[in-house]
């Protein structure tokens, strides 16, 4: 299983399947990272905490223990 938080800068990947449980799972959908949508890894920061996303036409920062959550392919 690959998870986003294992993604390579400048890659494209696509979410699979999103793992966790109510709250936190709601809050990803929120920020519209769903299933079969395409991320593209803009840049990770210094320590490696936060990851920039590009989705949706959008810029999005996500923590890598959310990153953990979401499997891509």
């Amino acid at each position: 299983m690959r998870t986003l938080k294992d993604a390579k800068i400048g890659e494209t990947v696509r979410v699979v399947k999103l793992h966790g449980e109510g709250a936190v799972k709601r809050r990803i959908m929120d920020m519209g990272i769903t299933k079969k949508v395409e991320i593209y890894i803009r840049k990770v920061a210094p320590l490696g905490d936060p990851i920039e996303l590009n989705l949706r036409g959008y810029e999005l920062t996500l923590r890598k223990a959310d990153a953990e959550m979401i499997e891509i392919e």
